[in-house]
């Protein structure tokens, strides 16, 4: 049971960077149960698929049967949960989605994980955890001189991805006041770097840029986000799975809190420099579109406590890591391909197949 950790999600974006940042510790063991939905990428995991303490199951979260069974052969000492629906726009157009996995998902595993706890011996009960990985937009929208968000803001969630994802983090909370199941949730900002889907806004103007298509910046490009390197969001994890108080609540942010447009143009300056095109600068590609329905003006976190508590701090500014970033996508162009042409399907049928 020592270290081995039962991650929900893990072809992900996130997931699969915590994967291969775990499993950098010889003592540690992961098994990895993802549903491969179009963001979940095996190829992420490449370098991983044939050591003997990585296990990858494709199965959905909400089959209780599988959950239930994994737990019981694999015998984890901790769930990691990635697992979600993640993106506003496409909740948007399609919420059902989003309270199937986010709320009823969240739902199976933990009511799976509490079956599984309880039958644990003392010792291992004592230290078996349940972690949810969570978002900034359960807060919902600040105003310009509001403060950051802290772990005793309001819950006021704006689209329905968020709402989904607050629903979840109230159930993971009713489960550790309820029946002491011992919880963790982490409510980070927006992450970006390696292996992340580009319909995502960083990722997406990397690629646009790299290739002269337009840069769609919704309405007047000032909403802000606070920006986390993905690689310091995994550390921030593994240190809340290591540290972190039963039944707490610890905000991961970036302390970088900045209007989209200059995250657009940041990233026009940084592929002019390293992929040079016919025209003078990428900015001249920027274009303004229609802003999307409950846009959330601002987000920002005060991710004090991890560090007063936990002794976690961001190692990546955003510079560092956007030029870490936009290097990778443009360097990567056999998984940028595979993403974006949907091969990697049948790579996953081929190597995965029945």
């Amino acid at each position: 049971m020592q270290d081995r950790i039962l991650v929900t999600g893990g072809a992900g974006f996130i997931g699969s960077n915590f994967i291969l940042q775990s499993m950098q510790d010889s003592s540690c063991s992961i098994i990895n149960l993802d549903k491969l939905t179009y963001a979940g990428n095996l190829r992420n995991l490449e370098s991983i698929a044939g050591n003997r303490r990585y296990v990858f199951v494709q199965g959905d979260i909400g089959d209780r049967k599988l959950v239930s069974q994994l737990l019981a052969e694999q015998t984890p000492a901790a769930v990691v949960h990635f697992a979600a629906e993640s993106h506003v726009d496409r909740s948007i157009r399609g919420p059902e989605d989003f309270i199937r996995t986010n709320v009823n998902g969240t739902f199976s595993l933990l009511e799976e994980s509490r079956a599984y706890w309880g039958n644990l011996s003392e010792e291992d009960r004592s230290h078996f955890r349940f972690l949810h990985v969570s978002t900034d937009e359960v807060y919902g929208s600040l105003r310009p001189d509001d403060p950051p968000f802290s772990e005793r803001t309001p819950y006021a969630p704006n689209s329905p991805y968020a709402a989904s994802k607050a629903s979840s983090d109230h159930l993971v909370r009713a489960y550790h006041q309820t029946f002491g199941l011992p919880t963790l949730t982490t409510n980070c900002s927006n992450n970006y770097g390696r292996f992340q889907f580009p319909e995502k806004l960083i990722p997406l103007i990397i690629l646009n840029a790299r290739d002269g298509k337009p840069l769609p910046v919704y309405g007047d490009g000032k909403n802000v986000r606070d920006w986390l390197f993905v690689g310091d969001h995994c550390e921030a994890i593994a240190t809340v799975l290591r540290k972190g108080r039963p039944g707490d609540t610890y905000n991961i942010g970036g302390w970088n809190e900045k209007p989209n447009i200059e995250i657009v143009e940041t990233i026009c300056d940084l592929v002019d420099e390293m992929a040079p095109g016919k025209s003078p600068s990428r900015r001249e590609l920027i274009t303004y579109v229609k802003d999307r329905p409950g846009h959330d003006r601002r987000y920002a976190m005060d991710a004090s406590k991890i560090e007063r508590e936990l002794g976690w701090r961001p190692k990546e500014t955003l510079e560092s890591g956007l030029r870490k970033t936009v290097r990778w996508y443009l360097e990567n162009h056999d998984w940028v391909a595979g993403v974006t042409s949907g091969s990697y399907r049948q790579w996953i049928a081929t190597h995965y197949s029945a």
